[in-house]
């Protein structure tokens, strides 16, 4: 009743996709002291923006929302969440673990009792039953069609058996480490079982998207803290749940085919170096760099947006210059201010030309 069960894991028959991810993640992997070294601006830039976009991306997945102004606040420490709000308190939560995972992960061994944990803490905000415990109640997975139906995805483990099955899953995952099989495929087999498992009566998707930044940097791979999975993941959705149904069908009988979840797992991780090789790889030390972290932070902001925003995605640059840059742009026609003064806010002016030929 897991993947790594001898009679799964020895069948596993990888198509060239899937050695090919394997391969080029390794190379980007071999990039990240490189990086570290060449641009730490850049990184810490890089940084406090993914934390932002994995906080309200795996937060809005699960259908919690905020105004990104509030959002950034709460991720950043600058209020507390209103005890009345819970959808607040959620982001908090969320925040607080991933925190922890990129601080603490060297010195996080990887139980079942550090998973209840992390479970307990991602809901301190908020509180509930249940929490840090695992389910006392059988739970579906279930998605509501347009039409208004319900389907059925997957009955996960039943809740009195839960507690072993999540044992054994550590089990077995620890016991793969001394296999021939790569720490990648581990990991996202681990994340299939958990998820094929679901042992909390909730925040389970959110737990394992954090569980997945911990398992790699367990790994060395660090790209997590630079480029948000969560928002990758966020926008490739449609195939994060479709592949999950390909692989879990069989699941309990141990016939399932985790390669379709195997294979979009990996392509996360793959476009995740992909876009942190662009981020900094073209990026050359000295002058120019301020002014690429300023345009960088521009381009992902969503909406309009202040100077004081702005300055936040991107503390390490001075004033003057986020200011120089801000008036560089809406010189050049790509920004546009609106109002005056302290309260002035500014917009990205859409490319009409560019939005005729790709609509």
């Amino acid at each position: 009743m897991t993947s790594f069960k001898p009679e799964v894991l020895d069948s596993l028959s990888l198509p060239h996709e899937v050695v090919s991810a394997v391969r080029e993640i390794g190379e980007g992997k071999g990039k990240q002291d490189i990086f570290k070294e060449r641009a730490p601006e850049v990184l810490e830039n890089l940084r406090q923006i993914a934390i932002i976009e994995s906080t309200e991306s795996s937060n809005r997945l699960e259908g919690i929302t905020l105004p990104r102004t509030v959002l950034e606040r709460l991720v950043r420490g600058d209020d507390e969440p209103q005890p009345t709000n819970r959808s607040e308190g959620e982001v908090a939560g969320y925040r607080y673990v991933l925190g922890l995972i990129h601080e603490r992960h060297g010195f996080m061994d990887f139980t079942t009792s550090l998973v209840l944990q992390l479970h307990r803490d991602l809901f301190k905000f908020t509180g509930g039953g249940n929490i840090g415990d695992w389910k006392k109640t059988d739970n579906v997975i279930s998605e509501r069609r347009p039409d208004g139906t319900t389907f059925l995805r997957f009955t996960p483990t039943a809740a009195w058996k839960t507690p072993e099955a999540m044992a054994r899953l550590h089990r077995d995952f620890a016991s793969a480490a001394d296999t021939n099989v790569d720490p990648l495929i581990l990991i996202a087999l681990y994340i299939l079982d958990f998820l094929c498992i679901h042992p909390f009566s909730d925040g389970n998707g959110r737990m394992v998207r954090l569980l997945t930044v911990l398992l790699l940097y367990r790994e060395d791979y660090e790209v997590a803290r630079y480029v948000s999975l969560e928002r990758l993941i966020e926008r490739t959705k449609a195939s994060y749940y479709e592949t999950l149904y390909s692989s879990s069908q069989g699941w309990h009988e141990s016939r399932h085919d985790p390669v379709p979840w195997v294979a979009y797992f990996l392509s996360v991780i793959r476009a995740a170096y992909e876009e942190f090789g662009r981020n900094v790889g073209d990026l050359k030390d000295g002058r120019g760099v301020k002014t690429q972290l300023v345009l960088q932070a521009i381009a992902q902001t969503v909406g309009d947006f202040s100077i004081s925003e702005l300055h936040d995605r991107c503390p390490s640059v001075g004033w003057d210059m986020v200011r120089h840059v801000l008036r560089n742009e809406r010189a050049s026609g790509r920004l546009q201010s609106i109002g005056k003064g302290r309260g002035a806010r500014w917009r990205k002016i859409v490319n009409e030309v560019a939005s005729q030929k790709t609509g």
